[in-house]
């Protein structure tokens, strides 16, 4: 295994700009980050699993299957719309209080929402089914290498989202007003709905 370029590729891949960040951001400048923290959490967990379903050829079908696939990337970015749009028309927080009670307060999504995301993130598939042939060696047993690779993305992810939710929440405390907010939410989901782009050609 090498686990410098390894290492390089998962900071690499989660760091950059795609959906997962772009709503991290987004979500932590309107709820801060103890309310994000269930999200973030989700797309670490369900993406170092997907990545172990892939490289274990669990999701074979799913892959190869070419109905399958674009089934799963038009439903995905069908979804990223959805959030996209909720993104860029949340209240700000004074509108929220009076709302609390009804649920008003709760970011986009949780732990689960954020897990099963991650199955129909293109960004998410496009790195997953990279990393398993690129940083495994045919002679070696599979199983560990999977695992590893999986581990090192377990480790990796949630730091690098840590580090768009805190841009996320320096945007939040700066901009005070309530229209400065909507224009950060505002950007974050048109920025969300540009990752598709070169996904989905």
């Amino acid at each position: 295994m090498d686990w410098l370029p390894l290492l390089g590729f998962a900071i690499a891949s989660s760091v950059t700009p795609g959906p997962n960040v772009l709503m991290v951001a987004a979500a932590a400048a309107s709820h801060g980050l103890r309310r994000v923290m269930p999200h973030m959490l989700g797309i670490t967990f369900g993406f170092g699993g997907m990545i172990l379903l892939v490289g274990l050829g669990l999701a074979g079908p799913l892959l190869a299957s070419r109905i399958l696939h674009e089934v799963l990337r038009w439903a995905g970015a069908a979804w990223l719309l959805v959030l996209a749009l909720r993104i860029a028309t949340a209240p700000p927080p004074q509108a929220r209080a009076v709302g609390e009670a009804a649920g008003a307060d709760k970011p986009p999504l949780g732990f689960v929402g954020g897990a099963l995301f991650q199955w129909v993130n293109p960004k998410a598939w496009m790195i997953a089914a990279a990393v398993v042939p690129a940083f495994t060696r045919p002679g070696e047993p599979m199983l560990p290498q999977i695992l590893a690779i999986s581990l090192v993305f377990l480790l990796i992810t949630l730091p690098c989202l840590l580090v768009w939710a805190g841009i996320g929440v320096s945007a939040g405390r700066l901009l005070h007003s309530p229209g400065r907010l909507r224009a950060f939410n505002v950007t974050m989901a048109v920025l969300l709905v540009a990752s598709l782009v070169p996904m989905l050609r």
